[in-house]
C-alpha cells in the first residue's frame, strides 16, 4: 500500500504541472484525483478479500468528497491518473491499464442491463480528454488519445487518436497524431472538414451555372469556412 501511495503522487507530479514542487502532504490532502484513485485501491481490496457493505460505503463517501465515482470492482492498473477529477464515473466492470491518465467529466459506463462486462477496458498509456463518454464493452488499445466531449461506442486500435460523436480515428496530414499530450482545442474536426469541402464544391457549381447563364456567380460575401489557428492549449 505505501508503494502505491508513493506511485501514486509520483504520478500526480510527473502530469500535473501544478503539482510539481508540492509536498506529498499537500498532494494527499487536496488532490481529489489521487484521494479518489487510494480509496479506490482500499475498497478494492476489501472487496476482492469478501468484505460485505465496507467497500460501497467508502465509493459512496468518497463520490460525495471528491466527485469522482469508481466503483469498487473496477480493476485499475499502476500509475493511473485523474486530472480534476470532478464528474469522473468508471463502472463495475471496466478495466484500466498502466499510465492511464483521466481528465474531469469522463465516464466510463454501460450502455444497457445486461449483466457481464459491460463497462470499457482500456489499455496502457491511454488519455482520455475531458468530458469524453466511452460505452459498453468496447476495448481502447494502448497509446490511444480520446479527445475532448468524445463519444466512444466502438473499439479504439492502439495509438489512435478518436474524436467526434460517435468518436473515430483521425490522421492529420496524414500521419496519426503522436506525442505524450493531446492538443485538445486543434485536433481535426472531420465535420468541419466535410462541411468546408461541400462549401467549395457548391461555389465551384454555381460560377460554372453563372457562366452559362452569363451572371456574375455566387454572391459576393459569402462565408469562408477555415481551420481554427492559434495558440495550442498542449503548450506549442
Amino acid at each position: 500500500m505505501v508503494s502505491e501511495v508513493r506511485a501514486d503522487v509520483a504520478t500526480a507530479r510527473d502530469r500535473d504541472p501544478a503539482a510539481r514542487g508540492v509536498s506529498t502532504f499537500e498532494i494527499l490532502s487536496s488532490w481529489a484525483g489521487v484521494q479518489a484513485l487510494l480509496a479506490h485501491r482500499a475498497a478494492h481490496a476489501l472487496l476482492e478479500a469478501g468484505v460485505p457493505v465496507l467497500p460501497r460505503t467508502i465509493a459512496y463517501v468518497t463520490r460525495a468528497v471528491t466527485g469522482v465515482e469508481i466503483h469498487p470492482a473496477a480493476e485499475i492498473g499502476r500509475e493511473f491518473f485523474i486530472d480534476h477529477g470532478s464528474g469522473v464515473v468508471i463502472g463495475e466492470t471496466a478495466r484500466v491499464g498502466s499510465r492511464v491518465t483521466l481528465y474531469q467529466g469522463v465516464t466510463l459506463g454501460g450502455t444497457g442491463f445486461q449483466r457481464g462486462k459491460r463497462h470499457p477496458t482500456l489499455g496502457d498509456n491511454v488519455t482520455v480528454g475531458s468530458g469524453a463518454k466511452l460505452l459498453g464493452p468496447i476495448a481502447v488499445g494502448d497509446g490511444a488519445k480520446i479527445g475532448a466531449n468524445t463519444v466512444v461506442v466502438e473499439d479504439v486500435p492502439p495509438g489512435a487518436t478518436v474524436v467526434g460523436n460517435p468518436g473515430h480515428p483521425v490522421r492529420v496530414e496524414g500521419k496519426r497524431v503522436e506525442g505524450p499530450d493531446a492538443d485538445w482545442i486543434h485536433l481535426p474536426d472531420p465535420i468541419a472538414d466535410a462541411i468546408k469541402g461541400l462549401s467549395e464544391r457548391i461555389a465551384e457549381l454555381e460560377k460554372r451555372l453563372g457562366d452559362l447563364d452569363g451572371a456574375e456567380g455566387p454572391a459576393a460575401g459569402s462565408p469562408e469556412i477555415r481551420r481554427r489557428t492559434g495558440r495550442s492549449s498542449a503548450g506549442g
